[in-house]
């Protein structure tokens, strides 16, 4: 049996796995359980009642947290000449074309958000089997294939995200740091749920959010009571 560490007694005799919390106990809990030296991620899970095999029950989208993630979101910018000081203006990290696309092709993916102009398409599509299983792919319906590169980037650095519901059914994304206010956690997790509720499949049946988890980097999942967010 595997010897618990003094932090994981002290979260396992906080929480009561068993109970659901309001969001405003989840958060404040997570904030007090979590003894990370580093400003640790608060991360939410969300199971939802879909059956995400079938193409009509896929839920994906793109959400503003109000308050961003509280990490730096490096976005690398694949665009023509023209566009490159607009790209580079908006805090692009960096920008570029050919150059970066072989270095994409040679391994380098040291990135989180790729943005692209429709023009350059055909020359990033042959980066599918790089970029795709890393989520890196740009892609038109979150906002990373556009002709308005400079609010693009403005919007990744503010904190838009994009998120999807993997094969089991959940959706896993990062929603602040422990650092943040809990108002501004509570907020962000709010918008987040939002976002999520809005695109519920017509052919979704039964309860859409089965349950909701609030957790740190490295701490046990708090259970959110769902109602708490009305």
């Amino acid at each position: 049996m595997t010897k618990l560490t003094k932090n994981q007694k002290f979260a396992l005799e906080k929480v009561d796995r068993s109970k659901q919390y309001s969001l405003n106990e989840a958060v404040i809990l997570v904030k007090e359980i979590t003894r990370t030296k580093f400003d640790a991620s608060v991360d939410l899970d969300v199971r939802l009642g879909i059956d995400p095999r079938k193409s009509n029950q896929m839920v994906r989208g793109v959400v503003s947290l109000p308050h961003g993630t509280g990490k730096q979101t490096r976005v690398l910018v694949l665009c023509t000449p023209d566009k490159e000081n607009e790209a580079r203006e908006a805090g692009a990290d960096y920008v570029g074309l050919d150059e970066y696309i072989e270095k994409i092709k040679g391994g380098w993916t040291d990135v989180d958000v790729i943005i692209t102009m429709p023009s350059v398409m055909g020359k990033i599509g042959q980066l599918g089997k790089i970029l795709g299983p890393r989520g890196l792919m740009p892609n038109p319906k979150n906002g990373t294939v556009t002709m308005e590169i400079g609010k693009a980037v403005k919007e990744v650095k503010q904190g838009k995200i994009d998120f999807r519901v993997d094969k089991n059914g959940i959706i896993h994304a990062s929603i602040g740091k422990v650092s943040f206010e809990p108002s501004k956690l509570i907020d962000n997790v709010k918008e987040f749920i939002s976002a999520v509720i809005k695109l519920k499949p017509a052919a979704a049946k039964g309860t859409y959010i089965k349950s909701i988890f609030l957790s740190s980097t490295m701490s046990i999942g708090i259970k959110v009571d769902p109602k708490s967010l009305d």
